[in-house]
């Protein structure tokens, strides 16, 4: 189903890929690391898989320490051997990471064409302030939103429907951006429109059907707004 502009109120964003580059942990990561770039790329393999699993198992951990225990993993599977200290400063990376370039000018232009703007992530409440922070659009973003508020992880379709109710939105008027085609999906199973933010030319997975709505930057939804 085509994203219907008519319809829309609202926009919540994820935050990890989407509003800032998780890839950006390999500059933390080649201090410690001859090869970063594998090491990263399993880390955040590792990470969402711990979420989908936590969800099944009814094994919910704040996302902090998921990457934790996700960070670790990976490390062995390279059989790298860090400290706590070194483990540690890598992590904090995720209170810092490299922003995308059409995030503050993109959300500003939603802003100004009447949409409220929301963060909807899996990240726990400490590390969205400091996203928030980092990326400088705290004057921008209305709230955000949690999934350590109910405990369950993307794409949970209840947690959609809390980021529903906290905004204070009917479910069908929110059109959810994300660089996740399981938090698309989780999104439109919800009832929210799907916006699949696809910087990189990614194939789309052919998993459960399209996207409403397909882009490469923020201001490409807000072209498809209208505004």
């Amino acid at each position: 189903m085509a994203l219907d502009p008519d319809q829309v109120t609202t926009v919540t964003f994820d935050s990890y890929s989407t509003l800032v580059d998780v890839e950006s942990v390999e500059h933390a990561l080649a201090e410690h690391v001859a090869n970063p770039e594998p090491v990263s790329t399993l880390w955040r393999e590792r990470s969402l898989a711990y979420t989908f699993v936590a969800g099944d198992l009814d094994t919910y951990q704040p996302f902090y320490e998921i990457l934790r225990d996700a960070l670790s993993a990976a490390l062995a599977a390279h059989d790298i051997d860090l400290t706590e200290d070194e483990r540690e400063a890598i992590l904090e990376t995720y209170h810092n990471l490299d922003v995308f370039d059409d995030v503050r000018d993109g959300i500003e232009r939603l802003n100004d064409g009447g949409y409220d703007c929301y963060v909807v992530s899996n990240g726990n409440p400490a590390m969205l302030d400091s996203m928030v922070e980092s990326a400088t659009i705290g004057d921008l973003v209305a709230d955000t939103v949690s999934a350590d508020e109910i405990r369950t992880f993307k794409p949970d379709v209840s947690l959609y429907r809390h980021a529903a109710e906290r905004t204070d939105t009917p479910i069908d008027e929110i059109a959810h951006v994300s660089a996740g085609w399981f938090d698309v999906q989780g999104a439109e199973h919800a009832g929210m429109h799907g916006v699949w933010i696809d910087r990189d030319d990614q194939p789309w997975e052919p998993f459960d059907g399209d996207p409403d709505l397909t882009i490469e930057s923020i201001h490409d939804l807000a072209a498809g707004l209208g505004v």
